[in-house]
């Protein structure tokens, strides 16, 4: 008999749905020659797109150039879930548990940054379908319940604008058998279209005199008494300062490469629903949603009512590797297509209609950090872990603050002062990642119960806890 869950994905298509859009721009021509400016990006995802962006409105003279190996914002920028979350520290549990002093701060930056993108959202006029909707965390196993109530006590207590739903709550906001309780934070995270995010910024970067080179990847930098150059394949930029935004790709500073390793998730976009459909399931308040596991899903709702349904599995492959190929993984699909219908058994029917892939990096911390180097001429942030459709633009104040050598409240903080632990060198990298992955699914099965090798990375700073 055939399998109902994988006659669903027959007709996926194997590309990104962000990207399947008649509003994709044409790539910007690659650099040919040289060229010298006051500040030059290395790359165009997010990170890269909010440096630029935020260095002309801070100084409408400053010269930038950005250059991007492929298009603006064809990787982790452009496909991932959408998610534009306040946090900066990849959740409050994180955050609390590795910043304690300085994280009630973090957490209002973090919602300052929030406010700050949705207007410039509105400022330009990005169509992006920005929707303040927040977030909506909710327990699908009783271990998880005990959690939400935990949080949500910490949360009250700090302030925040959250909801504890029980059973019945939650089900009325969003219909599905699994949900036995839930914690609604209303303001602290918006949704958005990435990939019309990323072009959007793009224009706005353009419109501001940025020069914009696509196709364009750094092979390496050489720092120079008063300048570094950026070596491309036609050309080079020499520029007074740079930013770098590779974030999951390689970063042109080799010393910055053991913080991060690229971890691949993957993604299901449904069909339009019908009235029907959304009327079975509810979700009339279109939170973003997020199951409370160690292996966990998140979900939202598109402007043409279709569900984007990712996350799970997290695969890292041995040696650091970011391969097309990995984009697609049928045995992540698969899994992907059986727990949305376990979570929505009243859409079964549904097809899918794309499927897809992509690296994003993590750290140690599981939460961004910086660096700087050649006499503070580079900058640079990474290790976003998922969430950097909001953390990249705080990322790309500090950066800019530690380029211009300038004290200010952002650079003082532990959050910027201090890298993660660097990953050890392989194959201690992998045997551990995998290892990491086998014990945060035992524990989902053992009532959230952390294994001796789980309170060990606890113990040593590089435990998850998000």
């Amino acid at each position: 008999m055939r399998d109902p869950h994988l006659a669903a994905l027959a007709d996926a298509e194997p590309t990104v749905y962000w990207w399947d859009d008649p509003a994709r721009p044409e790539p910007a021509g690659s650099l040919v020659g040289d060229v010298t400016c006051d500040l030059a990006v290395v790359g165009g995802g997010f990170a890269g797109l909010w440096s630029a962006l935020l260095a002309k409105e801070r100084d409408p003279s400053v010269d930038v150039v950005l250059v991007e190996a492929h298009e603006v914002g064809w990787a982790a920028s452009g496909r991932n879930g959408g998610f534009c979350d306040a946090s900066l520290t990849h959740g409050h549990a994180n955050g609390r548990a590795r910043f304690p002093a300085e994280f009630e701060l973090l957490d209002k930056l973090g919602r300052d940054n929030l406010d700050a993108i949705a207007a410039t959202v509105q400022r330009y006029g990005i169509d992006c379908d920005f929707e303040r909707t927040g977030e909506l965390d909710v327990a699908v196993a009783p271990w998880q319940v005990a959690e939400l109530q935990a949080e949500a006590r910490l949360r009250a207590e700090a302030g925040g604008d959250v909801a504890l739903l029980d059973g019945d709550a939650v089900r009325a906001e969003v219909a599905s058998p699994t949900y036995l309780a839930g914690l609604w934070d209303k303001d602290g995270c918006a949704m958005v279209n990435p990939a019309r995010l990323a072009w959007g910024l793009r224009r706005a970067c353009v419109e501001l005199g940025v020069r914009l080179h696509e196709r364009t990847p750094v092979r390496r930098l050489h720092p120079g008494a008063t300048a570094v150059r950026l070596e491309t394949p036609y050309g080079g930029v020499l520029a007074r300062s740079v930013a770098v935004g590779t974030n999951a790709f390689p970063s042109p500073l080799r010393a910055a490469r053991r913080y991060t390793v690229p971890v691949y998730d993957h993604v299901l976009m449904t069909e339009p629903l019908s009235a029907e459909q959304l009327a079975a399931i509810g979700w009339r308040n279109r939170q973003g949603l997020a199951d409370a596991g160690n292996r966990f899903h998140y979900y939202r709702l598109t402007a043409d009512n279709r569900i984007l349904w990712g996350g799970y599995d997290a695969v890292y492959h041995f040696g650091k590797r970011v391969r097309a190929e990995y984009d697609q993984r049928p045995e992540t699909f698969r899994t992907l297509a059986k727990n949305f219908f376990r979570t929505f058994p009243q859409l079964e029917g549904t097809r899918f209609t794309h499927r897809w892939g992509g690296a994003i990096d993590t750290c140690s911390r599981f939460c961004v950090f910086f660096g700087t180097a050649h006499g503070g001429r580079v900058a640079y942030s990474a290790g976003y872990t998922g969430l950097g459709v909001g953390a990249t633009r705080f990322g790309a104040e500090v950066v800019l603050d530690l380029l211009a050598g300038r004290r200010s409240e952002l650079t003082e903080l532990e959050l910027v002062r201090r890298k993660p632990i660097p990953f050890p060198p392989e194959p201690l990298s992998y045997l551990g990642i995998r290892a990491t992955g086998r014990a945060l699914a035992r524990a989902d099965e053992r009532g959230g119960h952390r294994n001796l090798w789980l309170r060990a990375l606890d113990a040593v700073g590089m435990g998850f806890e998000s």
